[in-house]
């Protein structure tokens, strides 16, 4: 029964994740935004947001490990999974500003969370302010520096959708996080007790490679089609909106603190390995491509972190 509680969450949050994605979008483009900025901003803001309404539950349940080890799993499955299956399917070229903008964020985002659990062992009201007060300026700044979007070299299944879509597809995305995190955190307690293992390891394996189902779709499918304006920006995006909004939104509404010490002790760590391992991979053997070889490096790393946490 709690398998199915989970698989039924999965679900409800894939789908209502696609359909705000859809009309995080649709909405971005009529406001005439550079397809950079929503790569960065809106797809990342997206596809968070299962992470977002998990965690944010989680807290409000008691169930920090759940919220804290759903932010650093989803962060490792992001770029060990995620990045590791989608070079699978071909080489991804990289853009500039990844090493000028978008990873040096990510790793002082990843550095402030490492820095304040290291402290105390809680993130704080005060601490969540300033996670997020980083991520609105980053936002600003993306969008100061960013050119307006050319709405000719959009695909056909981005041109901009109506008023009523919009809101349909906003209400249809909120009802199926609302439901599906609803559902993924009661069967992943419930599974955890029955299984005698913590809130933690669920929520670092399970319920984070659940959450990133979105990334893990959105990122194949832009390979396929080759998309440039999708690519390894929107996952490193979408692991800074994990920390800076997720972590920074949850812990403002209430202090997330950590029970099992295995969350500081092992997986922070791993999140802050595999982070900091993308760079030379960019840059190595050949400049700003990532490649079919890296993605098997990427995936053996993330079975071994798997492994070591079972």
């Amino acid at each position: 029964m709690n398998f199915l509680l989970i698989i039924g969450g999965l679900i409800l949050l894939v789908f209502g994740g696609n359909w705000l994605l859809k009309s995080a979008v649709a909405l971005s483009l009529k406001l005439d935004i550079s397809k950079v900025v929503i790569g960065m901003t809106v797809v990342s803001f997206a596809t968070s947001a299962p992470e977002l309404i998990v965690s944010i539950n989680a807290a409000l349940n008691e169930s920090s490990d759940l919220a804290l080890g759903n932010v650093i799993g989803s962060n490792i499955a992001n770029l060990g999974l995620v990045l590791g299956i989608t070079l699978l399917f071909g080489k991804m070229n990289v853009e500039a500003s990844f090493s000028k903008i978008n990873w040096p964020v990510m790793i002082i985002a990843s550095l402030m969370l490492f820095l304040f659990l290291s402290n105390n062992k809680v993130i704080s009201r005060i601490e969540g302010v300033l996670l997020f007060g980083f991520l609105v300026a980053f936002l600003i700044y993306l969008l100061k520096t960013q050119s307006k979007v050319d709405l000719d070299e959009l695909e056909d299944d981005e041109v901009p959708v109506r008023g009523l879509k919009i809101t349909m597809y906003l209400i249809l995305g909120a009802f199926g996080l609302w439901g599906g995190s609803e559902l993924l955190i009661k069967g992943a307690t419930a599974l955890a007790i029955d299984f005698g293992v913590t809130e933690r390891v669920i929520a670092v394996t399970l319920v984070s490679i659940g959450t990133s189902i979105p990334e893990l779709a959105a990122s194949i499918i832009a390979v396929i089609k080759k998309e440039k304006a999708i690519s390894l920006g929107n996952l490193i995006g979408s692991n800074i909106f994990n920390i800076l909004a997720v972590l920074g939104i949850t812990s403002i509404i209430t202090p997330v603190s950590v029970s099992d010490e295995r969350l500081l002790t092992n997986d922070i760590y791993w999140m802050l390995a595999i982070s900091f391992i993308i760079l030379p991979l960019v840059f190595l053997p050949k400049k700003n491509v990532l490649s079919f070889k890296d993605g098997v490096l990427l995936l053996i790393g993330y079975c071994s972190f798997i492994y070591l946490t079972l």
